[in-house]
């Protein structure tokens, strides 16, 4: 028997909850500025109710997102990526080139990049809100956090808060990979898709 590879339908209750949590809002305060009552929002974060597609635009806009976020779903073929078919993307006027092994998830908080970085290359100092953790695949780099040097081989992590002033160099004799991960829109070059088997060079 084949097994049916398609998308569940959307759990936008619990995604509604999640992120009026995240936002620090209150039943009260998200029914209000969304303009319904806060014994029908919590009917609907509980799975008890089915808000129209008004109700859910006037909560997203509330939110700060998109009203695809609730109403999409990704089937679980589209969470794969595959080595050798993700794009490969780099920023104007920089060296650097990227991948994306996350995807897209409505709702989604963090990004997942491998990093090539070429021999010699040293980034400013950056500092800027969410979380970070760097694993290095390959190389050996050189992270700066908040005025501590750290020389990272292969294997070896960091993690770390983005506020925190922060760099990185490749003190290697040759190139530098590593895996960035983090809860901040750090990079939105082309993501990788189920079907895609072409790497290509895109720009931010």
């Amino acid at each position: 028997m084949t097994k049916l590879d398609y998308a569940r339908p959307p759990a936008f209750g619990g995604r509604i909850r999640d992120m009026r949590r995240k936002a620090n809002l209150t039943l009260q305060v998200l029914a209000d500025q969304a303009g319904i009552s806060v014994g029908f929002l919590s009917q609907v974060e509980r799975g008890k109710a089915t808000p129209s597609l008004g109700t859910l635009a006037s909560l997203a806009a509330t939110l700060g997102v998109g009203v695809d976020v609730f109403v999409s779903n990704p089937k679980p073929s589209d969470s794969v990526t595959r080595e050798g078919e993700r794009p490969q993307f780099a920023l104007d006027d920089s060296s650097l080139s990227y991948e994306h092994i996350s995807t897209t998830l409505p709702g989604g908080t963090i990004s997942s990049l491998i990093i090539h970085i070429p021999e010699g290359y040293a980034s400013e100092v950056t500092a800027h809100f969410g979380e970070e953790l760097i694993y290095v695949l390959e190389g050996t780099v050189r992270q700066s956090l908040d005025g501590a040097q750290f020389v990272l081989n292969p294997g070896d992590s960091l993690h770390f808060m983005g506020d925190t002033p922060h760099a990185f160099a490749n003190i290697g004799s040759g190139p530098a990979k590593l895996l960035w991960t983090g809860t901040s829109p750090r990079l939105l070059g082309p993501r990788p898709s189920a079907n895609s088997n072409n790497n290509i060079k895109g720009r931010d």
